[in-house]
């Protein structure tokens, strides 16, 4: 393959940046550095928005069939990477193998697949009664994306931007940015022309912020955290830029009473522990009925042991370590908030120490109080907060007090289920064992963010509506 870690990626080709610095990136499993990128600037920004504006007006003009056509042979080669990236995951990120191979990597090209059928039949016209509406591309889009789905958070972006004829301006996170340069290697590889996709690596604080301002730039989209989304707003929002944030949650994942709870656990701490509890969809309040507590306590207990604490590369391991020793800190001192809070610690413990790798076990608090801080901000680690209530009335208005409404879930009686997940304020709400839809719009509600992802909105998300009234008689 082409690319090289040590550069950049810009108007069509792999460059030094402007800055001749680097940052290092680290395995959080061995904490040794293991490869290099470029810490891009304010210039190397400019160079790459101005080839994606230099790009946008012949690309926004190219047949949607001819985009397609580019994507479909982009995937292809990407797919042909698929043991460099699922390496690369583990390494970069601290992912078990285990689930590398999924949902790192085979979702991801499942994503990608599923973007190129929906925008084959996609209607980008619209005849009105007075009108058409008339679906186009916004311009150079500005990809921001966090660590902790260092490839799948690109995906999300990159790939229906520019097939909706966008182009793109690129800054994954300096601590994961590795896969995004295989995925930048495909692109280039399948033929798309310069400018179309650019790569910028650096600091969020000096090339995001540079993105957001940038006076070419049509659009920002940013995943990461609440915090950090707000303040990229305000700076976009100076030139009236589109925003699309993807930002936190602290998702409730209520169990209705008399359900059968066993067949709960595994989604529950699939979506709590794997990946470190580093996902922003994570289910980190578990609502249950007061009556059934002590069943449901050892019922959790029983269970966690099947979720193998150790190193990323044995197939047997099921959680790795947290990415970074930022997060095993932070993640930490909440631990020790929730014992200071009040909370009872059903098992973990608060770690002492990270010298062998950022590695925290799996945490349950029961006797949470839904004021509590560390029921109602986001610890995006491996900590699950367990919540009662008398009534489902009760369960549903817990599950609202947040500021958050990314993700929620609901396990009982079928129809039961439904009912009250229509009431919970998410962007998405899972019933029993229901399974994702790639299709479907993927979103938050409140504090959690603004757009969507996914599907056909996804692609409509990279795009503005133009009405022509044309029914003139002459």
């Amino acid at each position: 393959m082409a690319y090289n870690f040590d550069k950049l990626y810009i108007n069509g080709h792999w460059c030094d940046s402007t800055s001749g610095q680097f940052i290092e990136v680290e395995n959080p499993a061995t904490l040794k550095h293991f490869a290099k990128v470029p810490e891009g600037n304010e210039k190397d920004i400019d160079l790459a928005v101005r080839a994606a504006h230099a790009a946008f007006e012949s690309w926004s003009q190219t047949e949607l069939s001819e985009r397609i056509r580019l994507m479909k042979k982009m995937l292809e080669i990407f797919e042909s990477y698929k043991d460099q990236i699922i390496d690369l995951e583990v390494k970069e990120l601290g992912a078990p193998v285990s689930y590398s191979v999924q949902s790192h990597c085979v979702y991801q090209f499942t994503r990608t697949h599923s973007y190129i059928e929906c925008a084959a039949e996609l209607p980008l016209e619209q005849s009105l009664a007075q009108s058409t509406v008339y679906r186009e591309p916004i311009g150079v889009i500005a990809c921001i994306t966090p660590w902790n789905y260092p490839l799948g958070q690109v995906v999300q972006k990159v790939v229906p931007a520019i097939l909706m004829g966008n182009t793109v301006v690129l800054k994954p996170s300096q601590h994961t940015p590795l896969t995004a340069y295989l995925l930048i290697d495909a692109f280039d590889r399948a033929g798309f022309p310069a400018g179309v996709i650019n790569l910028v690596t650096g600091r969020g604080s000096a090339v995001g912020d540079a993105l957001a301002s940038h006076p070419l730039v049509d659009m920002v989209s940013f995943t990461g955290s609440t915090k950090v989304g707000a303040k990229l707003s305000q700076r976009a929002l100076e030139s009236i830029k589109r925003v699309s944030l993807e930002l936190g949650g602290k998702s409730p994942f209520i169990w209705l009473p008399g359900a059968d709870y066993e067949k709960a656990v595994g989604k529950l701490f699939d979506s709590i522990f794997l990946n470190s509890g580093q996902t922003c969809t994570a289910l980190s309040r578990l609502l249950v009925p007061e009556e059934d507590l002590e069943k449901i306590k050892a019922l959790l207990l029983k269970h966690v042991p099947d979720y193998v604490v150790g190193d990323p590369t044995d197939p047997k391991t099921k959680i790795g370590p947290v990415s970074s020793k930022a997060q095993f800190e932070k993640i930490s001192s909440y631990i020790k908030l929730g014992l200071e809070e009040g909370a009872n610690l059903l098992t973990g413990e608060i770690p002492t120490s990270c010298a062998n790798g950022y590695y925290i076990k799996p945490t349950i608090f029961t006797e949470v109080k839904n004021s509590m801080r560390i029921a109602r901000e986001e610890i995006f680690g491996p900590v699950l907060c367990v919540i009662t209530y008398k009534t489902v009335e009760e369960a549903i208005a817990i599950a609202n007090d947040t500021p958050y409404g990314l993700n929620a879930a609901v396990f009982g009686e079928k129809q039961k289920a439904i009912e009250v997940a229509k009431r919970i304020k998410a962007g998405n709400v899972y019933v029993n064992d229901g399974p994702r839809d790639v299709t479907a719009p993927f979103g938050g509600y409140k504090q959690s963010g603004i757009g969507r992802e996914g599907g056909y909105a996804g692609l409509l998300e990279f795009t503005q509506p133009k009405a022509i009234f044309d029914r003139s008689t002459f």
